[in-house]
């Protein structure tokens, strides 16, 4: 194994360099809920809490699907940029562009109407629910800014330039911890805001990314040559399919899967607050490394991607290889952190007692599925970076929503086993997922080496 590592040194490092900015700025998605999960818990109570978990589980589905129509620009701008056709990488920007502003607009429509409506009928605890509205609707407004930033980060991540993506999350992220604090605890004369700070807090924040992004991706040299190209009002029905060909279907992926941990939400409210907070405090956690191996993952998809578009086949499977060594030390490493110390960290986002004491047994669970986590995510990552989108989709929704949310529901609600069983069932999930993904990127690499011999 040992020679094997250093057989392939080059190949972990420029993996390794690619990949850092990105998990930090992948993170960046997560540190905005994290720290409005921390500062709620902290300073506005378990409903409160019980609140943020319900708002995330109706919005998160709906983000993702952005999200995803977003990324599917990045494989294509690697996979162009390695025939160095920059003429073709400014004018999919041009398209993406007008894709994510559309997407914006429709999926604000979704949510105010549509999930607001959902968390309305979906039988929880009405304190809860009154809790949540006014906050669900200042993310809801926070989509469209997200939404352009995205459009130019995944553009600049797809020519390998990841550092200032990162550079604009860590700040941002600093922004909204300030600003939320500030606003929920009512600090140099300001009301106490509550639930509802943290809300603006997040808004006023990506509208800033956005502008940062935007400004950085349209004035730097390094994109001079691409953005001779780029133009605001341009928009070519043969360009936004190949985005939408590759973006629909990663979008559907991020749903089946952040859907499936919603579901989850909804399932521990069914059992009661309590379950419904820690479920949240635990999964608040478990995401923080789950977008951390996403940016491998995503890292993994660049590589990929340019050793595709170059027909270098040989190269893509040591890339490929590498990213799964690099997510399983990494997520070895996170597992035994939670079992080690799973009675300390909830108090990094509760003071309750009675939340803590039942969060710290779902790091248990966590601890064991996030080697499958890790590896089904950078199995999507490489299946990506080849273009190959619908199979992956299909997988993702048995493995999550014919194997884990039923079996998460059966042994949480019918066996009565609580919170833990629904966690369980997440996990076989997430296996079934790993274990599929693999299979078929084992299938598609063995057919692109015969058609190449």
């Amino acid at each position: 194994m040992f020679q094997n590592i250093k057989n392939n040194r080059s190949y972990y490092l420029s993996t390794m360099a690619l990949a850092g900015p990105v998990v930090i700025s992948q993170l960046g998605h997560t540190l905005v809920q994290t720290a409005d999960t921390m500062i709620v818990g902290h300073f506005a109570g378990t409903i409160s809490l019980a609140a943020v978990s319900l708002t995330h589980s109706v919005f998160m589905i709906v983000l993702v699907i952005g999200l995803g129509i977003a990324y599917g620009l990045t494989p294509l701008i690697a996979q162009e940029n390695g025939k160095s056709n920059k003429e073709e990488c400014g004018k999919l920007l041009s398209n993406s562009f007008w894709i994510n502003i559309v997407s914006g607009i429709l999926l604000f429509c979704v949510v105010y109407f549509g999930s607001m409506f959902a968390m309305q009928h979906a039988d929880q605890d009405p304190m809860v629910v009154n809790e949540a509205k006014p906050y669900l609707l200042l993310l809801s407004l926070s989509i469209l800014p997200l939404m352009t930033f995205n459009t130019f980060k995944q553009f600049a991540e797809g020519l390998g330039f990841t550092r200032q993506a990162m550079q604009v999350t860590i700040w941002g992220n600093v922004l909204n911890v300030v600003l939320a604090i500030i606003l929920v605890k009512g600090m140099f004369g300001i009301a106490p805001m509550g639930i509802r700070g943290v809300g603006i807090a997040t808004l006023i924040d990506r509208v800033i990314m956005m502008l940062v992004m935007m400004f950085y991706v349209l004035r730097s040299k390094h994109f001079q040559s691409y953005m001779t190209h780029f133009k605001f009002f341009s928009l070519q029905k043969e360009r936004v399919m190949s985005i939408l060909k590759i973006g629909t279907p990663v979008a559907m992926q991020y749903v089946f899967e952040i859907g499936a941990f919603a579901g989850a939400s909804l399932i521990a409210g069914k059992i009661g607050a309590l379950e419904q907070a820690s479920h949240q405090v635990a999964i608040t956690l478990a995401s923080m490394t789950y977008m951390m191996a996403s940016g491998i993952a995503a890292a993994a998809t660049i590589k990929v991607g340019n050793s595709f578009g170059n027909r270098k086949f040989v190269r893509l499977q040591k890339f490929a290889k590498v990213s799964y060594h690099l997510v399983l030390l990494f997520m070895i490493c996170t597992a035994i952190i939670f079992a080690v110390f799973n009675q300390h960290l909830p108090y990094l986002i509760t003071k309750d007692i009675e939340v803590v004491h039942l969060a710290a047994q779902l790091l248990l669970v966590a601890g064991l599925f996030q080697l499958f986590d890790g590896t089904q995510v950078v199995g999507l990552g490489v299946l990506r970076g080849m273009g190959d989108v619908n199979i992956p989709t299909l997988i993702t929704f048995i493995s999550y929503w014919i194997i884990g949310l039923p079996a998460g529901y059966l042994m949480g609600i019918v066996f009565q086993w609580g919170i833990k069983g629904v966690w369980y069932g997440l996990t076989l999930g997430l296996l079934s997922s790993s274990v599929l993904l693999n299979i078929r990127y084992r299938y598609i690499t063995r057919r692109m080496l015969v058609i190449a011999s």
